[in-house]
């Protein structure tokens, strides 16, 4: 995995994602094979993306998404109730 991101970095990516509209959406039945796989296609094609998180469990939000970060080896940029910001460098650029 990539160094941790800096202050800078992080404020920089924040300010890059605020228009983007969530491209991945993990429902009711959770972190699923496929909710993965699109979230690692999605950030292969373009490493800053939304995903929106379902469900009312705050605690279970937070532990779908260090799964999905570890799972795609992606860095939490920003996590906003039910929006995450998940960043990984494409290094094939």
């Amino acid at each position: 995995m990539a160094d941790k991101l800096t202050t800078r970095e992080i404020l920089e990516l924040k300010a890059r994602a605020h228009h983007l509209n969530p491209v991945v959406m993990v429902g009711q039945h959770g972190l699923t094979e496929s909710v993965i796989k699109e979230t690692d296609a999605a950030l292969t094609a373009h490493e800053l993306i939304k995903v929106r998180v379902l469900g009312d469990d705050r605690a279970e939000r937070i532990a779908i998404c260090e799964a999905l970060c570890e799972a795609v080896d992606a860095q939490l940029v920003q996590h906003i109730g039910k929006l995450l910001v998940l960043w990984r460098e494409n290094n094939e650029k």
